[in-house]
């Protein structure tokens, strides 16, 4: 008998004054069996980084044609595909095709730059795509928030982001971009 994902529940105030976005969220996130509180905290993290009325969470790691979270326009075409992880170069340049918009948040340090070197010439060559990584150990401290039911309230100014709860002290999210979209 296969496992089944565990439910988590998470309250989420964003307030973004770079995108002058400000939103409550009532999150369900499935956990996936395999999946590392660690993964699934990036998950939020990515998120309330990206939050739009439209942007959902998907099946990510139990189906191969979804991913992360993604958003779509009213016609059901997708706007913006996010991945979290070390995704290979088929998977992206599948999105990249799919999408307007591919965002990878990548994260794990070391193993995260050896997985840039391998993608890198091929994802390069892909005008529509993102990659991120984020520093180290923030997705360790970003699994310390986890929890089954959680308040979380995520800050964002001057291209810095925070994302705490009531029971932890923030997490200074900090990022890389190692590569930015192309320039119309």
């Amino acid at each position: 008998m296969a496992l089944k994902s565990t439910i988590y529940k998470a309250e989420l105030q964003i307030a973004d004054m770079d995108r002058h976005y400000y939103g409550d969220h009532a999150l369900t996130i499935a956990r996936h069996p395999s999946e590392t509180d660690e993964r699934m905290m990036v998950r939020v993290t990515a998120f309330a980084l990206f939050a739009h009325e439209r942007l959902e969470f998907c099946k990510g790691l139990s189906d191969t044609d979804e991913p992360d979270l993604w958003q779509k326009d009213l016609t059901g075409a997708i706007e913006t595909w996010i991945e979290v992880g070390q995704p290979d170069e088929r998977r992206i340049s599948k999105a990249s095709g799919r999408s307007n918009e591919v965002v990878v948040i990548a994260y794990g340090g070391k193993t995260s730059d050896i997985w840039w070197q391998g993608v890198r010439g091929k994802v390069e060559r892909l005008s529509n795509v993102t990659v991120w990584s984020l520093g180290e150990g923030i997705a360790e401290a970003l699994g310390r928030l986890a929890a089954r039911t959680m308040r979380l309230q995520m800050t964002v100014q001057d291209h810095a982001a925070w994302l705490g709860s009531a029971d932890a002290d923030p997490v200074a999210i900090e990022w890389t971009v190692l590569k930015a979209p192309a320039q119309a």
